[in-house]
């Protein structure tokens, strides 16, 4: 059974910083892409980063390229998130999910990712 574990929300004033960590206790995460998601209030659900199985490519939506950056950590089985120069538009329950087949990030549609964390919170405001 896979289960994803998300940790590192939490309150950060516009321009700070956060790292989200999403723990996998999954058999082969190294052959199992992992992305990441968030939901602001009365909005979809919208992909915003993935790393493909081994993390062999990376994917990352317009909204936070250049200052989100998704790593891997094979002996951990944990996937980061590192947020910069977070915006008040930030402001959502970020969630990751795995892609185990085909084991790449794809167009990030939420529907392709089939295991889900229970989310953390992230607020950005002063």
């Amino acid at each position: 059974q896979l289960q994803l574990v998300e940790s590192g929300g939490g309150l950060v004033q516009p321009g700070g910083s956060l790292r989200l960590s999403c723990a996998a206790s999954i058999f082969t995460f190294d052959s199992t892409a992992i992305g990441w998601f968030r939901q602001a209030p009365g909005k979809e659900r919208e992909g915003i980063s993935c790393s493909s199985y081994s993390g062999g490519s990376t994917t990352y939506a317009d909204s936070v390229k250049g200052r989100f950056t998704i790593s891997r950590d094979s002996a951990r089985k944990t996937v980061y998130l590192q947020m910069n120069s977070l915006k008040p538009d930030d402001t959502a329950v970020y969630y990751c999910a795995a892609r185990v087949w085909p084991p790449n990030c794809g167009s990030l549609a939420p529907s392709d990712f089939a295991s889900w964390g229970q989310g953390t919170q992230v607020t950005v405001s002063s």
